[in-house]
């Protein structure tokens, strides 16, 4: 961090438990208008209500939320007790690169802020889901992204998830080859979810640093 003034979080003045951020990284592109946006709301709010219906991870796992159909910082890092997903809407095209290059700068200045507030923190994830490839330069935010995650520095969890209609071969030179995209099986969205919120609950009851065994991944095609 610079000599910049970190900006206040009276949330983490309040609540001093170890933080577990996951970013979400949705894409509102129009093609995914119709059915698929609709079965995606829903999928967020039951990531909402799983993870409210534990104690535990209610206090600890943060998320943030961006859309890309353009970039839009949806909601910055809020505890799920202070989270309420907003109906998205889709538009425009897809600016993936710009979308996972906000999230990586949006989850360094969280990193600062819990260092600053004494607050310790869990390997974050970002989760990024799409129908489509990237319309925009992507070759920094890939190199960026497989540079934090990988088995040497693990500064975050970067997953990549393709819905139908999705380029893979592309969201595969994104990632790291050590964690490769996964296709959605069909609309699965709500599935997707719960395998999100249960793998955010296992994290947030580990200890910071500790390995975790994730649940399978039912809602991916093979």
């Amino acid at each position: 961090m610079s000599d910049e003034q970190v900006p206040f979080d009276s949330e983490l003045m309040t609540n001093p438990e170890p933080r577990c951020p996951c970013i979400l990284l949705l894409d509102t592109s129009y093609s995914m208008r119709g059915r698929p946006l609709d079965e995606l709301n829903t999928g967020v709010k039951v990531f909402r209500d799983q993870i409210l219906a534990d104690t535990l991870a209610t206090q600890r796992v943060e998320v943030a939320l961006i859309t890309f159909g353009p970039v839009n910082k949806v909601s910055d890092f809020h505890t799920l007790d202070h989270f309420n997903p907003p109906e998205l809407e889709a538009s425009g095209d897809t600016p993936m690169g710009e979308a996972i290059l906000t999230a990586l700068d949006m989850l360094e200045e969280r990193k600062g802020q819990y260092k600053a507030s004494g607050i310790s923190y869990y390997r974050p994830w970002l989760f990024l889901i799409t129908d489509g490839g990237p319309t925009d330069a992507w070759q920094e935010a890939s190199r960026r992204v497989r540079a934090g995650d990988n088995n040497e520095r693990k500064a975050f969890s970067f997953f990549g998830v393709g819905v139908e209609g999705a380029n893979m071969e592309r969201l595969a030179q994104i990632c790291s080859p050590s964690r490769p995209p996964l296709k959605l099986d069909g609309l699965n969205f709500r599935e997707l979810f719960v395998w999100l919120s249960a793998s955010m609950k296992s994290v947030s009851q580990s200890k910071p640093g500790e390995g975790v065994i994730l649940p399978q991944t039912g809602w991916a095609s093979v």
